[in-house]
């Protein structure tokens, strides 16, 4: 084993997607390219997602208290770290990055046409937003893209590398404690 520097254990821990994160504030809508966040209970589906001061969405997020999450597909990936460049106080970025938008069913915010996957999401705890820039959502309604030919995701190694998921190992037959979760 070799030492590892305690500021960089977040490149070892970060096993989610890469997301895009829409909100939809004073007529305008907006997209964010989103790292840290995590699942956190399996019903009603709860989702930690931190996102701070310094990102213009925050300011949405606190007034609506709503987004979407949108799961881009690896083909994505420049665009994805070019969309995380810049901030949509500046510019329009569905418009600069030719995203096109579709309306949600429960929430303001738009769901992304090219994401493998949108979630929609209402904000339901802001007890650490003060503290740790961490809202609670809950998700209310998902949307998937099956018929999208790049299915694979983006993983941030913390460095702008990403790892783009394989090979899928099936163990399902094996998952007998938690069987309730198979399908």
């Amino acid at each position: 084993m070799k030492n590892y520097p305690i500021k960089k254990v977040y490149r070892l821990m970060e096993p989610s997607p890469i997301v895009l994160v829409t909100t939809y504030h004073r007529g305008k809508p907006n997209v964010m390219t989103m790292g840290f966040h995590m699942m956190i209970q399996h019903d009603p589906p709860l989702i930690g997602a931190v996102i701070g001061p310094w990102d213009y969405s925050y300011k949405a997020l606190k007034s609506t208290r709503e987004c979407v999450i949108g799961i881009p597909g690896a083909d994505l990936a420049e665009k994805v770290v070019d969309i995380g460049n810049c901030s949509g106080e500046d510019i329009d970025k569905f418009k600069k990055f030719r995203l096109t938008s579709r309306p949600s069913q429960d929430v303001g915010a738009p769901l992304i046409e090219a994401c493998i996957a949108n979630i929609e999401c209402k904000v339901v705890d802001t007890r650490m937003v003060s503290r740790y820039n961490l809202f609670i959502l809950e998700a209310v309604r998902a949307w998937v893209n099956p018929g999208r030919k790049e299915q694979r995701t983006l993983h941030h190694q913390g460095n702008g590398t990403f790892k783009v998921d394989g090979k899928i190992i099936d163990l399902r037959e094996r998952m007998v404690k938690w069987r309730e979760f198979v399908d």
